[in-house]
């Protein structure tokens, strides 16, 4: 035993990354799950006891630390790129020929004697590399100087999302390499819940009154974007190396084969079942091999990625614009079986889209019994002819998510019934609208070909079954910016439904009359004193945003935050919006019409002023204009009065007045960089952009003019180094004063 608490930790410390890499890239646990939970409290204890001992990369860090505000969009060091997949062995065949042809050798050669798996590759006949596709989520590791410094979500394959607090709670990410690493080391990976993971967090959920996740790899994604660390600890994520970005050490390996040898004996894990081929036949060996265990391993694949063994082939291969010439992912065929649909439920998912599901006879299918199944939307339904009682053909989509091929017309019985779409929500019995392949949008009782139908939705925002995502979006940060209201507070909050202790949150009112539940709230985890006091102040000052930030954190379809500013400069007030005709919430749109089509719609034929805009069109605006006038929102708005929420509009401008009396924002091009004491970056930006100003994300010779804050970085450089014109905080203000004093002369 250590003689101090400093060296006990230390100790602590190495045994745990020991074991966590026995366990998780090793395959070979050194110690039973109840000795490491003993270790690992009691390191949590002494790092209590002696804060001085803190560590970054402590193992402790990985079941917990404080939650995050929100992501950051860092750019790859080098792009993560997609790979062109194929279905058949013909499309293998095919690529290897491509490859031998491009590096100037012939396919059809002998290939060389190679003894063992890492044998140097001959100069000029590719060997390649066989590696299964793991259906998760792909990230981006970043080390430099062994620490683990940054991990990133693919993104757009440019850019990715900073989730670096998501990937320190995943045990076979090791917070430190051993041994020597190049001083900065980017490994690619996926993420991925084992398969017994994933039945345990389901079962979790069932046993809360939750819906089930559909599939481990959606589950995944949206684990990796939770901003608690604890709650994507409580996942039991995985991960599993498979390429690289950037490596500062360009000796560092020559191949596929040798980085991954390399990057085990770090601790980074790798895949076992990784074997290599010398040509198209040894590929297609391999991936026939694999289909058959395929189904006994613990986590999903959906196929089997082929890529040029050697770095330097690779780099004489190159890319297309959109994937690598040196790899390809061949996928598996799903497989197909009949049974018979008993009935097709309705399904209501978060944004309001209702979805068809199909009720079956229970069927086995890649590995598990399948009872539910996709029918994806009503416009498919009636395309395939699809009816209750028929027998159907099913399948996996990426072999997890259950979906309806077809029917089998010969097999149909004749008491067969077609299934019948909702004309209002199932959930809550309000208004639907119909979205179809034509960009169209419908009431049910419109004229329009039922097979063109692709979405089917309720428009009513507080809807029960979209309520929890609807309250995330109205306090966030561009609508109403509640601060201290976020998304795991709301999940707290919702579990306490049906208890003694429940909190009433089932509407977006509800939000504005917290403040009555104090003593529940502070029960609530992680709630103290100054942080409930800091929420409700957020609250208190929520309600006066005004009309806009309202109508965008209400998520009424077609209504996001640039429509409801304009919206807000039209009309002074919620009751004249309400007052106002449908053609008033479409005036281009209107005017562009024919005589005849302005008189069905208003009467008259007469044109609208063209002083202003809406953004709503003659697709659109009927949507929004019938949802404003549904019982839905008359029960909404009336609640939000009731609480004193203001609904008067910040940005409204007479028609024919001048929206920027002498602004000197007027027309120019703005970049805002830096922190400032006396604006938010949201609030700032709408307020110049009333003011007449565009405001930019990023400085190019067409900037007219920088605001830069304190701790300003490289736009503030760019700009100097551009000649862009640079204001401070403070010249900014004697500007925003000098538009009041003109304004209110």
């Amino acid at each position: 035993m250590a003689s101090t608490p400093e060296q006990r930790v230390r100790e602590l410390r190495d045994l745990i990354r020991r074991a966590d890499e026995a366990y998780h890239v090793d395959a070979d646990p050194i110690m039973p799950d109840r000795e490491y939970d003993a270790l690992m409290s009691e390191l949590v204890a002494l790092e209590a006891e002696h804060p001085e001992l803190d560590d970054p990369n402590s193992p402790t860090r990985r079941v917990g630390g404080e939650p995050i505000e929100g992501f950051r969009t860092v750019r790859h060091t080098v792009p993560m790129r997609s790979i062109d997949n194929t279905y058949s062995e013909d499309d293998v065949r095919a690529w290897v020929e491509r490859v031998c042809r491009l590096l100037g050798t012939d396919a059809d050669d002998a290939a060389a004697d190679r003894p063992g798996l890492f044998a140097t590759p001959s100069a000029d006949r590719p060997r390649f590399v066989c590696d299964p596709k793991i259906d998760g989520v792909a990230m981006s590791l970043r080390y430099e100087q062994g620490s683990l410094a940054l991990a990133l979500t693919r993104g757009d394959g440019e850019k990715g999302d900073d989730v670096t607090h998501a990937a320190r709670t995943i045990r076979s990410i090791p917070l430190e390499l051993r041994g020597s690493a190049p001083d900065i080391l980017e490994i690619r990976g996926e993420v991925f819940i084992p398969r017994p993971e994933f039945e345990r967090i389901n079962a979790d959920r069932v046993e809360q009154g939750l819906d089930p996740f559909m599939n481990p790899r959606n589950a995944c994604a949206g684990t990796i974007k939770q901003l608690d660390p604890a709650a994507i600890a409580e996942r039991r994520l995985r991960f599993i190396a498979h390429g690289r970005g950037f490596i500062s050490d360009d000796d560092f390996a020559d191949s596929h084969t040798a980085l991954m040898t390399r990057i085990a004996r770090l601790g980074l894990p790798t895949s076992e079942h990784l074997k290599t081929a010398d040509d198209a036949d040894g590929i297609v060996r391999i991936i026939e091999d694999f289909e058959k265990t395929r189904a006994t391993l613990d986590y999903d694949t959906d196929g089997m990625v082929v890529r040029v063994d050697s770095f330097a082939q690779q780099d004489r291969l190159g890319s297309t614009s959109k994937a690598p010439r040196w790899a390809i992912a061949f996928k598996y065929a799903a497989e197909r079986k009949p049974t018979r649909l008993l009935d097709v439920e309705f399904q209501v998912g978060k944004t309001g889209k209702i979805t068809p599901r199909a009720v079956m006879e229970p069927v086995l299918l890649a590995g598990s019994t399948v009872r539910h199944a996709s029918l994806h939307n009503f416009g498919l339904i009636r395309k395939k002819d699809i009816r209750v009682g028929d027998t159907v053909l099913v399948e996996k989509a990426g072999e997890i998510i259950p979906y309806v091929v077809a029917p089998v017309p010969e097999d149909r019985p004749p008491d067969a019934e077609p299934v019948i779409p909702p004309d209002t929500c199932p959930v809550c019995g309000s208004p639907v609208e119909i979205e179809t392949a034509d960009g169209g949008v419908h009431n049910p009782g419109d004229e329009f070909d039922p097979e063109t139908e692709t979405a089917r939705r309720c428009v009513n925002p507080e809807c029960p079954a979209q309520l929890r995502e609807k309250l995330v979006w109205f306090v966030g940060r561009n609508q109403m910016d509640i601060d201290g209201l976020g998304e795991q507070t709301i999940d707290q909050i919702l579990a306490t439904a049906g208890t003694d202790d429940e909190i009433p949150l089932r509407g977006f009112a509800d939000i504005f009359r917290l403040g009555e539940h104090r003593d529940a709230l502070l029960a609530l985890d992680r709630m103290g004193e100054k942080k409930l006091r800091n929420m409700l102040e957020g609250i208190e000052r929520a309600k006066g945003r005004g009309l806009a930030r309202v109508l965008a954190g209400l998520g009424i379809r077609h209504v996001g935050n640039a429509t409801a500013r304009a919206l807000a400069r039209v009309f002074p007030d919620l009751d004249a919006l309400l007052a106002a005709p449908v053609q008033a919430l479409m005036p281009r749109a209107f005017n562009t019409m024919s005589a005849a089509d302005r008189e069905k719609i208003a009467g008259s034929p007469d044109k609208l002023p063209e002083e202003y805009e809406t953004g709503l069109g003659r697709d659109t605006a009927p949507i929004v204009h019938a949802y404003l006038h549904s019982d839905a929102a008359k029960k909404t708005f009336d609640a939000l009065r009731a609480v004193g929420v203001d609904l008067t509009s910040r940005e409204y401008t007479e028609p024919g007045a001048a929206d920027t009396p002498d602004s000197p924002f007027a027309g120019k091009t703005i970049v805002l960089t830096g922190t400032l004491e006396s604006f938010q970056r949201n609030e700032l930006k709408e307020k110049l952009e009333s003011l007449g100003a565009k405001v930019t994300g990023s400085v190019s010779k067409n900037t007219d003019l920088v605001i830069a804050g304190e701790k300003a970085g490289s736009k503030l450089q760019k700009a100097e180094t551009l000649g862009v014109e640079v204001w401070d905080e403070a010249r900014l203000l004697d500007a925003l004063g000098d538009v009041r004093a003109g304004r209110d002369s």
